[in-house]
């Protein structure tokens, strides 16, 4: 056993490579901004070396840095009436604190909700009087509880159940609260309840009831007008989500029916009157703006890629965040130009990505390729496997590739059973055989990667963080021979002890996809365990891991790799002082640097 220490072969002296730029260059997450004072906005930015909350001006045009702390901030929310930035203060990464808040000028740090002790975040509203707000908490012993918040004083309770649900909005006049729970025990899936700010039910909307399919609902966002009840709601009738609206005070439902194919998102223009559409499919998206009087739905120009987040803007503008493999990340708007730009190191470009669709056992399986600009195959190949496990891999950019495909790699990432874009009974089908069934879709892929000349079948890489980590080591497990290397980031390693050490909306989730607990059905959490599989690994496996992280919690880890000890299994393991991921730049380089050294010495 090797523990790293940051320090691999090779980091040092020499001009900075493109990867490392990657890293370092300054970025920034689409801009929020307040609803009743739009010229106060809240972002995100490395540009310190760690990822912090920054309130903008945009009338005098000065940044502040909101928050300061050595493992970084971006939970924060900016107020309606845009005088104060809320702030999720946990430990060093763990997830587990209380929400801050401070003046949108600068000030002091004050708790922002008395009477309320530390939990997981569970969803935020704040009112348009800046004093009310609907704060969502979740915690081992409690399950979910939702306080009401007025005017400082004390925070009373609306809601409690033990299976996990969250605050999804609160209406324009503060009349109104719409919840997302799972009280049927479908953490995938859930059902919506709108109540008065005393508790009290107005209005149920449920898909999981009545019919053989699981459907789920989520919510969108109340219609930004006093007196309007109604309430904008994801659906997946029609086996993709759908926008459509919900009057919570008659119960009717208008089916927007937007002719798009792939999944459909929507927000509300700030007068009301429209929708602006988000509208993803086959791991690209763009947008649209849907008019209420006319049905007319029209499109927003946006270059081809990936829009991460979009808001439409007072005057009508739409501001986005895009990128596509080959370029980074930029906030544009619509009225021309861009509108952040840090000052600082420029990312640079990569290299575009190219679609393959390949036969599997489950249907087409999209995967995305990139390689070496006028590289030949067979090509030492990276399989970076997405985490989530309800996410995609879309032709946006990501300075992990890029970093392998500097180095000479091949990467191949794969929309496997079980991620999003492709249809409900696609994301779906992740409950029937936990971790397995994506596997088989992944060597599917692989297949073709070899066959096709593009991969090198002795210099196979399966590699991937969170979901993507659990399914390396379960795939050096259980697929031993088809791989030369393992490379996991907080991955879930022993399914059991990881479940009982997690937090606790992700218990909720653990028993959604095995159908129990693991004293209720241990078959199941035994055969997708990676921990079952662990004597069948010969690739070399690196794993970094966070000793704070509370979704793949650090001991189930530790006691794979004790196993990997045991039998004098080739393996390096890096612990750092975070959560789920790290914040700070320089930890992220030093994770790629670790990675990257351990391929180059264990790979012929």
């Amino acid at each position: 056993m090797t523990e790293s220490n940051g320090a691999p072969r090779g980091a040092g002296g020499g001009s900075m490579p493109d990867w490392e730029k990657r890293f370092r260059a300054p970025r920034v997450s689409l801009p929020d901004w307040a609803e009743d004072a739009p010229d106060r906005s809240l972002f995100v930015s490395n540009a310190t070396g760690t990822y912090e909350l920054y309130a903008w001006d945009r009338a005098t045009g000065e940044q502040r840095r909101a928050t300061d702390r050595p493992n970084g901030t971006t939970d924060g929310v900016l107020s309606p009436d845009g005088e104060w930035i809320w702030w999720f203060s946990d430990k060093d990464g763990d997830e587990f604190g209380v929400w801050l808040r401070q003046p949108f000028g600068g000030g002091d740090d004050v708790p922002a909700v008395d009477g309320l002790e530390a939990s997981y975040p569970a969803g935020l509203a704040i009112g348009r009087d800046g004093s009310t707000a609907v704060v969502g908490r979740s915690t081992d012993e409690d399950g979910t509880t939702i306080h009401v918040v007025r005017g400082g004083g004390a925070p009373q309770e609306i809601y409690r159940h033990r299976e996990s649900a969250g605050v999804g909005d609160l209406s324009h006049d503060g009349t109104l609260i719409a919840v997302e729970h799972t009280e049927h025990g479908d953490a995938m899936h859930s059902a919506l309840r709108v109540v008065r700010p005393d508790g009290t039910t107005v209005a149920e909307l449920d898909d999981t009831k009545g019919g053989s399919q699981e459907l789920g609902l989520e919510v969108l966002g109340f219609a930004p007008v006093d007196g309007d009840t109604r309430l904008l709601v994801g659906h997946q009738r029609r086996g993709r989500w759908e926008p459509m609206v919900w009057d919570v005070a008659s119960g009717e439902e208008t089916d927007l029916a937007l002719d798009l194919p792939g999944d459909v998102s929507a927000e509300w223009y700030p007068d009301g009157s429209a929708l602006l559409v988000a509208h993803s499919f086959e791991a690209r998206s763009d947008l649209w703006r849907y008019e209420f009087g006319s049905g007319a739905l029209t499109r927003v120009e946006t270059p081809p890629g990936t829009v991460s987040g979009a808001t439409a803007r007072p005057d009508g503008s739409v501001e986005y965040l895009w990128s596509s493999a080959a370029e980074p990340s930029v906030v544009r708007s619509t009225s021309g130009g861009v509108v952040l730009d840090p000052p600082g190191l420029k990312a640079p470009v990569s290299v575009p990505v190219e679609d393959v669709w390949v036969e599997g056992p489950g249907g087409r399986i999209h995967a995305l390729v990139q390689k070496p600009a006028g590289a030949t195959g067979p090509l030492p190949t990276v399989f970076e496997v997405h985490g989530g496990p309800t996410w995609h891999d879309s032709d946006s950019f990501a300075a992990g590739p890029a970093a392998w495909v500097d180095h000479g790699y091949a990467v191949v990432r794969v929309n496997y059973r079980g991620s999003t874009g492709y249809g409900r009974e696609w994301t779906d089908a992740l409950k029937h055989r936990v971790g397995l069934i994506e596997l088989e879709d992944v060597s599917a892929v692989r297949e073709w990667a070899v066959s096709s000349g593009l991969a090198d079948p002795d210099r196979l890489v399966l590699a991937g963080g969170s979901w993507g980590g659990y399914l390396t080591l379960l795939g050096v497990g259980t697929q031993p021979d088809i791989w030369a290397l393992g490379l996991a980031a907080v991955p879930v390693a022993d399914y059991v002890t990881a479940y009982h050490d997690e937090m606790e909306a992700l218990k909720a989730l653990d028993r959604t996809l095995f159908g129990g607990t693991p004293e209720e059905v241990p078959d199941r959490f035994t055969a997708s365990s990676p921990l079952t599989y662990v004597d069948e690994v010969k690739a070399p496996v690196y794993i970094s891991a966070g000793v704070n992280d509370p979704r793949c919690p650090i001991r189930q880890i530790d006691n794979y790799v004790d196993r990997l000890v045991a039998r004098g299994a080739t393996h390096e393991v890096y612990r750092y002082d975070a959560g789920h991921g790290s914040l700070v730049v320089e930890e992220r380089i030093k994770q790629v640097r670790l990675e990257l050294d351990f391929a180059a010495r264990h790979l012929s």
